[in-house]
């Protein structure tokens, strides 16, 4: 996979011949391999292009209505819901009407005028098919999405133009096999799988796994050649669509190019340098930071050489203490407290002094008037004879 990495990190990229697969030449990697690769750019401009080939469907809007039910009222021990006039038969006093009956009308019955398709920036599809160009050329990203490239010599994967004059799908397949796509394309092609649901009769009856995007700029005979090889998927330079080039709105698809198509790309997306001699008024995206990895700046001289040296603290810091509840804390933020505190002790001392002198007192008096009381009593019951 390193060897893979270096290879898509190349100024330069080969380009491979169609009859022996040998090198050619090669091109100038275009500026657009450089662009931000942004996953949720991407992901948020496929979703909105994906709803741009919806079909308006509704039901009928009588649909549940077709009868003259009516309501049997209060009193009777039913709902209110409406009901099937008539006898003679079951359908006679069912519900109907309500979304919760049989034969009932739906809940929000679905209407034509619903908002169906989505309007999205040129810059936002613009930026999202530059992100998606830029992903092709990683090896990681094609190989994380699936894509058998483990024969594919080069990503990303440029032949001659001769690609352009192949009409015959038998050529094709060998072209194919030449460079290493072809197990990428026998992997799309035995995923053929029935479609679950109903979806199997509407004209979608089977499922299949990607396979490789070939992007030519001249067509000579290469769509005829290519259209009947299950998996592959055809563009031109001048129509690419994001949904082609991250189905599903994940990056990495397995892209093939035609030497032509390949260096156009600067004059359709444009360069750091020059603006893009196609699409009026668009620059090609840059990067926050030229160099993302991160760990790799940190650690180099320049920085290290620069940097202090790490603090080791070694003194526990001690527990946080409540003021309001702690004395010592209360007089380590304000001195005067201690003073306060001992006039308030004094205070408080002092009073709980006088009040039991007068407890006391009040005690002593109430004992002396209970005892005169006792002997006078008993001075009145005469003296005690046995």
């Amino acid at each position: 996979i390193d060897l893979y990495i270096k290879m898509s990190a190349r100024p330069l990229v080969s380009v491979f011949d169609t009859e022996n697969g040998t090198v050619t030449g090669t091109v100038t990697l275009p500026a657009v391999f450089n662009a931000p690769i942004r996953n949720d750019v991407v992901q948020y401009v496929h979703t909105l292009m994906a709803k741009n080939s919806r079909q308006a469907y509704a039901i009928r809007a009588r649909t549940g209505m077709d009868n003259p039910a009516r309501s049997w009222g209060t009193g009777r021990a039913v709902s209110r819901i409406p009901r099937v006039p008539g006898g003679g038969t079951s359908r006679s006093g069912q519900g109907a009407f309500g979304n919760m009956c049989r034969g009932g009308r739906m809940f929000g019955q679905t209407k034509i005028w619903r908002r169906w398709h989505r309007k999205i920036s040129v810059g936002q599809r613009r930026f999202a098919v530059s992100s998606a160009i830029a992903a092709t050329g990683v090896t990681s990203l094609v190989m994380a999405r699936g894509h058998r490239i483990d024969n594919v010599v080069e990503v990303p994967l440029v032949l001659s133009d001769s690609l352009n004059a192949v009409n015959k799908t038998k050529e094709a397949k060998a072209i194919l096999e030449k460079v290493g796509a072809l197990q990428d394309v026998t992997k799309s092609a035995n995923s053929r799988k029935l479609r679950r649901g109903v979806g199997k009769s509407r004209n979608r009856r089977y499922v299949q796994r990607r396979g490789p995007l070939i992007i030519y700029d001249v067509s000579e005979g290469l769509d005829r050649g290519f259209r009947n090889v299950s998996g592959v998927d055809i563009a031109n330079i001048d129509n690419l669509s994001l949904l082609d080039l991250a189905p599903g709105g994940h990056v990495g698809r397995f892209c093939i190019w035609t030497q032509g198509a390949f260096e156009k790309l600067d004059s359709l997306f444009g360069t750091y340098e020059e603006a893009s001699q196609l699409k009026n008024g668009f620059a090609l995206p840059r990067p926050i930071m030229n160099n993302t990895d991160l760990t790799r700046i940190i650690n180099s001289d320049e920085i290290q050489s620069i940097v202090n040296a790490p603090n080791n603290v070694t003194n526990v810091l001690p527990n946080k203490r409540n003021p309001l509840r702690v004395s010592s804390a209360k007089i380590a933020l304000n001195p005067f407290h201690a003073d306060v505190q001992k006039r308030e002790n004094t205070k408080k001392t002092d009073a709980m002094i006088k009040k039991a002198n007068a407890d006391q007192k009040a005690r002593s008096k109430k004992f002396r008037t209970q005892r005169i009381a006792f002997w006078n009593a008993a001075n009145k019951e005469g003296e005690i004879t046995f």
